[in-house]
C-alpha cells in the first residue's frame, strides 16, 4: 500500500468560500423577497376590505342600513338581535389582517367620507404609521 491513499475533500477555506458566496447571495436577494413578502400583504388586505364592504352592501339591502357600530362586522357572521330582515349569514368567516392575527376594524359612521369605514391599523394597533404600522382602509387602498 502507497502512503499517498489520502481521502479527497474540501479544506476549510474552500467551505468558508462558498458559505461567504451563499451569504453574499442571500443579502443580495433578501430585500426584494421581503419587499414583494409586504406588497403581497398589502394586496391581501385590500383584498380583504374589498369582500367585507361587498358583504356590507348585502347587509344593508337586507336590513336597509349598515350595522351600527355596536354590532360591528359580527352582524355579517351572527343574526344581531332585532334584525329580523337578516339574510346572511354574508360570510362564512371574518378574515384577519395577515400582517397579524388582528380582525379588520369598522367604523359607522364613516370618518372618512365614505358609508362606513372598514379598516386595519397596522402591527402597532396605533392610528396612523409608517410601512407595517400604516392603516389600511376602504379609504387608501387602491
Amino acid at each position: 500500500m502507497k502512503s499517498n491513499d489520502r481521502q479527497g475533500g474540501f479544506t476549510l477555506i474552500e467551505i468558508m468560500v462558498v458559505v461567504m458566496v451563499i451569504a453574499l447571495m442571500g443579502a443580495m436577494i433578501g430585500p426584494t423577497v421581503f419587499k414583494q413578502l409586504d406588497k403581497a400583504k398589502v394586496t391581501r388586505i385590500a383584498q380583504d376590505i374589498r369582500v367585507l364592504e361587498g358583504a356590507l352592501k348585502f347587509y344593508k339591502m337586507d336590513n336597509y342600513r349598515y350595522p351600527t357600530q355596536a354590532q360591528g362586522l359580527e352582524a355579517l357572521i351572527t343574526q344581531p338581535v332585532g334584525e329580523e330582515k337578516w339574510a346572511g349569514p354574508y360570510l362564512p368567516i371574518l378574515p384577519v389582517d395577515p400582517r397579524g392575527d388582528s380582525a379588520y376594524a369598522y367604523t359607522n359612521p364613516s370618518t372618512h367620507g365614505k358609508d362606513v369605514d372598514v379598516f386595519t391599523l397596522g402591527f402597532d394597533n396605533q392610528t396612523g404609521g409608517e410601512g407595517p404600522d400604516k392603516d389600511w382602509g376602504n379609504w387608501n387602498i387602491k
